[in-house]
């Protein structure tokens, strides 16, 4: 195979590890790309190289940002005392993308699993305990998803943060039993939040 064969098929085999492609959908992708290098290859290339050497996990909230604290850690605006906790970034994204929620944030970086032995110590709940303790946080909304690791973590939190006089709060209705916020509609997200309700 020539050198360039190989570069290609090197290529389609990284992008078919990316989630939700495959082998066949990894080659259209490639081959769109090959055919398009000046406007859209070249450019995405140039764009995966910048994040790639510039992202980073926020200091204070664990959001994917550009600097040492992101955006909305550092929006005095957002100081409600207020803080919605979200196992991945991508929930995160979902609920800014309802524009409902003008708090901050706080993202695990998980959920809580015995089955993939995932425990408190692999998650930023120590981090949590303390942003509570010290910023004067008034609510700690619970984002969750609304699976056993979700709910397990969940209780978890309401129990870590009992005696802190914070209200610990979850999203109540519009999320159904088993569902992931990332794959919500914005006005689901939306209703949930409003509707939160007190941890049992």
């Amino acid at each position: 195979m020539a050198e360039a064969g190989r570069e290609i098929a090197a290529l389609i085999e990284q992008v078919a590890r990316l989630p939700g492609l495959g082998p066949r959908s990894a080659r259209r992708l490639v081959l769109f790309l090959l055919k398009r290098r000046g406007q859209t290859m070249l450019p995405l290339a140039q764009a995966l190289e910048r994040v790639a050497r510039g992202a980073r996990d926020c200091a204070v909230c664990g959001n994917i940002s550009g600097a040492e604290v992101c955006d909305i850690c550092t929006d005095p605006r957002r100081a409600t005392g207020e803080i919605c906790v979200v196992a991945d970034v991508a929930d995160l994204w979902a609920l800014e993308r309802g524009g409902t929620f003008r708090g901050r944030y706080h993202v695990l970086g998980g959920l809580l699993s015995a089955l993939d032995a995932v425990g408190p110590e692999e998650l930023r709940l120590p981090a949590l305990a303390a942003r509570v303790a010290d910023d004067g946080i008034t609510e700690v909304i619970l984002a969750l998803d609304a699976t056993v690791d979700g709910q397990t973590t969940a209780h978890y939190i309401a129990e870590a943060l009992e005696g802190t006089g914070a209200r610990v709060t979850s999203l109540a209705q519009g999320v159904p039993i088993g569902g992931e916020l990332d794959y919500l509609d914005d006005g689901t997200i939306t209703a949930a939040l409003r509707a939160r309700r007190a941890l049992d």
